[in-house]
């Protein structure tokens, strides 16, 4: 009787493990735990890695394990409306300064990022890194802002990534899945300035 009760405990935990081992893999590594998890950015890394999936996934992987565990802190109902504040100021700056505008969206973001607990020091990859494991589905947008900020874009190429980059703010702000109407009225109906 006791040798029954230990094969059935022994082949429990065996089929415990078995089980967690496949749900952890599948949440944070390996292809469609990281696809999933990454969405557009997945196919991004797998892009700049010349479609190396195992070496873009080992990359995904690192960042789940150095960001992964972030905790992000909370804002203040102020800090909520000071931002708010400031995001509604630079999209009307937009209108008359565009390149103004996205080195205001791009500060914006990165201190907002900061202030939820995001690294603040580093390089933009170090951050938009840890951004994109918890917020992968946004975080382009604040990629596209940068980089236009210098390399000349036209008009309507910079209004597109600020109206994505706005998914970014709205997740960060909201800690949640950003709203599908940004607020960017004036920039999604003004599509004509160039």
């Amino acid at each position: 009787m006791t040798t029954v009760i230990i094969i059935i405990i022994a082949v429990a935990l065996v089929a415990a493990a078995a089980v967690y081992f496949f749900l952890v893999r599948g949440a944070s590594g390996g292809g469609r735990g990281l696809r999933g998890r990454f969405g557009p950015e997945y196919d991004r890394v797998v892009a700049r890695h010349g479609g190396d999936t195992k070496a873009a996934e080992h990359e995904l992987g690192e960042r789940v394990k150095l960001h992964g565990d972030l905790e992000k802190r909370p804002l203040t109902e102020a800090a909520r409306a000071d931002y708010t504040a400031r995001w509604a100021r630079t999209q009307e700056l937009f209108v008359e300064s565009p390149q103004q505008a996205l080195n205001e969206a791009d500060a914006l973001l990165a201190d907002l990022s900061r202030d939820r607990g995001f690294p603040a020091g580093g390089s933009f990859e170090e951050r938009t890194d840890a951004l994109s494991v918890h917020h992968a589905r946004h975080v382009d947008g604040y990629r596209r802002v940068h980089t236009a900020r210098s390399d000349g874009t036209g008009t309507e190429e910079m209004r597109e990534a600020f109206v994505e980059a706005r998914g970014l703010f709205d997740a960060l702000l909201a800690d949640g899945p950003a709203t599908r109407d940004h607020g960017n009225r004036q920039l999604t109906e003004g599509r004509g300035t160039s």
